[in-house]
């Protein structure tokens, strides 16, 4: 494995209504590399993505993302897990729901963290019509989005749209890149040509990726590792490598060594799930 860019060290997380969403969770996940979290529904993957973006703290544990420690400011985080003098990591995000300013051209949506983002943020009123313009431009080319810069939102698909949002993920050069079901909401056709440019974005880029999926086919398609997570609380179960070889097709997505790892997978969160809905059984036995 590269060098540790993310660790969740015996990370527990209880929400305010004191639902326990994950409990003494380790992760770590090596620089440059494409980890999908898989489980049953509800089993704290997005939770993982929150607490690595920083946008929730630990109950207990420390999570640490490029030598910080996430959500903390360099004062009040414990020096002891972390390098108060680390720079911080440069975060693109991607959801399910692809949102888009509707009163801003999709090449402006793009731009967006330009604008909101050091370095960038300092040289955008001098570079948006021209330098940030057209690295939009070369992304949205790269989707296949070429000649759409000027579009409204509200005219293009959601899979055109869900490309604007991949582009608008990466303009920022992040070091890290989180993607929370970002093709989950889309037809099968759409999202296997999306698997795929995610692949040549990745290839290209080489950021750390974190990505929450349903579909592990998906998983086995994008990522270099597939962690499999309990039923609620979550922990991580299996860490499995994915062993084939890159740059994957679509056609070998069904290979026969693939299929046998998705059936792994789904036979293995099938029985998280069930392990999940005995113990919730046992709770309300006992309460």
């Amino acid at each position: 494995m590269n060098p540790t860019f993310i660790e969740l060290a015996d990370v527990t997380l209880r929400y305010g209504g004191g639902t326990l969403a994950l409990d003494h969770t380790d992760l770590r996940v090596g620089e440059g590399d494409f980890v999908a979290l898989v489980g049953p529904s509800g089993c704290g993957k997005s939770t993982i993505l929150k607490l690595t973006a920083g946008l929730l703290r630990p109950s207990s544990g420390a999570v640490i993302v490029g030598g910080r420690e996430a959500g903390a400011p360099a004062a009040a985080a414990d020096a002891r897990l972390h390098d108060p003098h680390a720079p911080r990591v440069r975060i693109g995000l991607a959801f399910q729901n692809p949102t888009m300013l509707p009163w801003l051209t999709i090449r402006e949506n793009v731009m967006i963290p330009l604008k909101i983002v050091q370095p960038f943020r300092a040289d955008f009123a001098r570079k948006k019509r021209g330098e940030y313009a057209e690295r939009a431009e070369a992304l949205l080319a790269q989707v296949g989005l070429k000649g759409f810069g000027d579009k409204r939102p509200w005219q293009l698909s959601g899979g055109m749209l869900q490309r604007a949002s991949l582009c608008r993920a990466l303009v920022h050069e992040p070091q890290l890149l989180l993607l929370d079901e970002p093709f989950g909401a889309l037809d099968q056709f759409t999202r296997e040509e999306l698997w795929a440019i995610m692949q040549d974005l990745w290839i290209a880029k080489r950021p750390t990726v974190l990505l929450v999926t349903h579909d592990l086919r998906e998983s086995a398609y994008l990522a270099n590792r597939i962690c499999v997570m309990s039923a609620r609380p979550g922990r991580i179960l299996e860490d499995r490598a994915v062993p084939f070889a890159r740059p994957r097709t679509l056609e070998g997505s069904y290979a026969p060594e693939i299929a046998t790892l998705v059936q792994e997978l789904r036979m293995r969160i099938a029985h998280a799930r069930s392990d999940g809905d005995a113990r919730a059984a046992d709770d309300r036995r006992a309460a």
